[in-house]
């Protein structure tokens, strides 16, 4: 990899992708989404910041992508929306982004003749668990309409590979979480509303489970997988192995930053009954076998460097309403 295209450079998992490919020592471009009032996301304040090329643009627009990906080789696809409260609001917008933007960014990396395309998929493509651990051949059942526009990217970049011989990568990462995540996701919003002291945590479903994987772990996923010879056109399952209630999570949570609390379901936070997720948990031994990437981030240690993180950065959460 000489230069590296980045999409989604400026949020959650991008900017720490970022990080991490300069300091590897690669040359990456950051397209993050066009803004009047130019602003880069968490590239903003990030160490790196000038040691890499910020352009702006809108993966919904082929054009932009098409010129930034001018003297790339490589582009990590993680432009996209994920909120998966909101794509019950807004169905067509994560068609637009999620389905539309894989497309650009597949057509731009055809006709460039990239030599790599890694997408961005996500375990929400597998539904409820039918057996755990779930491996790369469980059965897609989408059960929102994010986790959809999901699953069609990941056929559309599959297809490109199988119809024009595009080397595109599919890493479908678990729950990822850590420092700069969207208020919107579950362990932000466990953490804020306890930083600002509430004792009463207000939450969605508590039974269901997930495979929790530290933020920098899921960015060196990226990396390793790049160097991969092979696994083009199809899913690569990245996580822990491990999987935790979301109940038995605020507990732990509520232990390491030491208050008491009450956990609470509130309705307007549940996902309706055929939308729910109720188990995650991966299968990671095909990127095992394939990588020599493994988890370095104990659920603990993920824990203690996210709340210490958001403690210090509270104006960014706005912990007593509801973040769809």
């Amino acid at each position: 990899m000489k230069k590296i295209l980045i999409t989604g450079a400026g949020g959650f998992i991008g900017s720490h992708l970022a990080e991490q490919c300069v300091a590897r020592g690669l040359k990456v471009r950051a397209f993050v989404r066009y803004n009047g009032r130019n602003n880069w996301g968490w590239l903003e304040t990030s160490p790196v910041l000038g040691k890499l090329e910020v352009v702006a643009g809108d993966i919904r627009d082929h054009d932009s992508v098409f010129s930034a990906m001018q003297g790339c080789d490589t582009v990590f696809h993680l432009a996209a929306l994920i909120g998966i409260p909101y794509s019950y609001v807004s169905p067509l917008a994560y068609i637009k982004t999620n389905v539309e933007g894989t497309y650009n960014v597949l057509e731009a990396a055809r006709q460039r003749g990239l030599k790599q395309v890694v997408v961005t998929s996500t375990s929400e493509t597998y539904g409820s668990a039918q057996y755990a651990p779930i491996d790369e051949k469980h059965p897609v059942s989408s059960q929102s309409p994010y986790a959809a526009s999901k699953a069609a990217a990941d056929q559309l970049a599959a297809s490109y590979y199988r119809s024009f011989g595009l080397p595109v990568k599919i890493l479908r990462p678990f729950n990822t979480y850590g420092p700069r995540q969207s208020a919107r996701a579950v362990i932000p919003t466990i953490i804020s509303q306890m930083a600002d002291g509430a004792r009463e945590i207000r939450l969605g479903n508590l039974a269901p489970t997930r495979d929790f994987m530290f933020v920098r772990d899921t960015a060196a996923a990226f990396l390793e997988l790049a160097k991969v010879n092979g696994l083009y056109g199809e899913p690569v399952n990245v996580g822990t192995g491990s999987e935790i209630s979301i109940g038995d999570l605020a507990r732990r949570i509520a232990t390491i930053m030491r208050v008491k609390v009450k956990v609470v379901q509130e309705k307007m936070r549940v996902r309706c009954q055929g939308s729910e997720v109720e188990r995650l948990l991966c299968d990671n031994r095909k990127m095992l076998a394939a990588t020599p990437w493994r988890p370095q981030y104990a659920l603990d240690q993920g824990l203690q460097e996210t709340i210490a993180w958001l403690k210090a950065n509270r104006k960014s959460y706005k912990a007593g309403i509801y973040n769809v």
